[in-house]
């Protein structure tokens, strides 16, 4: 009796290929030979159903006759390991082997039926800025030495002007087989064509700027443009800014920022904190004090009567301006009372009074 490919398979008559092919993923994977839970016999199985149902002329032959091919049960070879479907010199015959064997050998190359696109190193740098600057945002240039587009035939490699032949080594497919060596035998495998990095075509005429590679090294300014509020330590990512590539996408620039610490502020949260001497006579009779904010302006400070160690005085909203991740700041004042370390006779004596009154 014929085997049911549909029911190995487990999809209905009218299947699309996409489904066929869902299917045949999912059982291979549960029933390959290297788990630990595997079946041979139906991984062997669920192959030979998949082989003959993804062809279309196999199909329809299967579907009129019930057989795709002479041979027992119409399976013509399909099943078993050293025929031509498994482990073969032609490998699978029409089955993508990329989203199964990158289970097992950690991606190997496989592509998954898409072309692979190379990527360019990522780049670190650190840079330091003024309290200020981190603050309120500044926007830096930097110098940096990197492999970047070329600038003449913008990243082609081709000579301006000239056109793009070809490529002779995969006849214009952006891809060249591969044989590789596994524990099934030898499997061969579609890669990116290393002649045309899988454009399919090459120029004419190479770019002379690049020597045709589409890139070079060279010194790149860059413009690092810091947020207000940024604090130290923090790290900026500018996408595309790292390491070109040939063909592919640029690498990210990551940007480390270090903030200088101010003679008079901390930072803490978007408030910034200060400490403010006050004499003992201001202490207890209250003043005014000036403090310079870090935009420069001189505000007026209230102590007022009988202001105590420690204390806090605020003045809203003169801290970190509003970001995208919170509101402004408030300027924080901690109080530190001065006393003198040496005292005049008259002081001395005025004291004494106050000591009578019980101060």
């Amino acid at each position: 009796m014929a085997k049911d490919y549909y029911e190995i398979l487990g999809v209905d008559r009218k299947a699309s290929k996409d489904e066929l092919k869902k299917a045949f993923h999912k059982l291979a994977h549960k029933y390959h030979p290297d788990k630990k839970e595997g079946d041979e016999a139906k991984f062997k199985e669920v192959n030979e159903a998949y082989q003959v149902l993804s062809d279309d002329a196999k199909r329809s032959q299967y579907d009129t006759y019930g057989s795709a091919g002479p041979g027992p049960q119409g399976g013509g070879g399909f099943g078993g390991f050293g025929g031509q479907g498994f482990g073969g010199a032609g490998g699978f015959d029409g089955v993508d082997l990329g989203d199964i064997f990158n289970d097992f050998f950690g991606g190997g190359g496989f592509s998954g039926g898409g072309q692979r696109v190379e990527r360019g190193n990522d780049i670190q740098v650190d840079i330091e800025i003024s309290f200020e600057e981190s603050i309120f945002g500044v926007t830096r240039n930097i110098t940096l030495g990197k492999t970047s587009s070329c600038d003449t035939c913008h990243g082609s490699g081709a000579k301006p002007g000239t056109k793009m032949k070809k490529c002779a080594t995969c006849n214009g497919k952006g891809k060249t087989v591969e044989t590789r060596r596994s524990f099934l035998g030898p499997i061969q495998t579609s890669v990116t064509c290393s002649t045309c990095s899988g454009k399919g075509e090459i120029p004419e005429e190479k770019c002379k700027t690049c020597s045709g590679k589409g890139v070079y090294k060279k010194q790149e300014a860059i413009e690092v443009p810091v947020p207000k509020g940024i604090q130290n330590g923090e790290m900026l990512r500018m996408s595309g800014k790292g390491e070109a590539v040939a063909h592919g996408i640029a690498g990210d620039l990551y940007v480390r920022i270090h903030v200088k610490p101010h003679a008079l502020y901390r930072r803490e949260g978007s408030n910034l904190v200060m400490n403010l001497d006050v004499k003992l006579s201001d202490a207890l009779l209250g003043a005014t004090h000036q403090i310079k904010t870090l935009d420069g302006t001189m505000v007026d400070i209230k102590i007022p009567e009988g202001v105590k160690f420690g204390d806090v005085l605020r003045l809203k909203e003169k801290g970190v301006p509003t970001t995208a991740r919170s509101r402004a700041g408030d300027i924080l004042i901690h109080i530190n009372i001065k006393t003198p370390s040496k005292l005049s006779g008259k002081a001395k004596k005025l004291i004494e009074e106050l000591k009578g009154e019980g101060i």
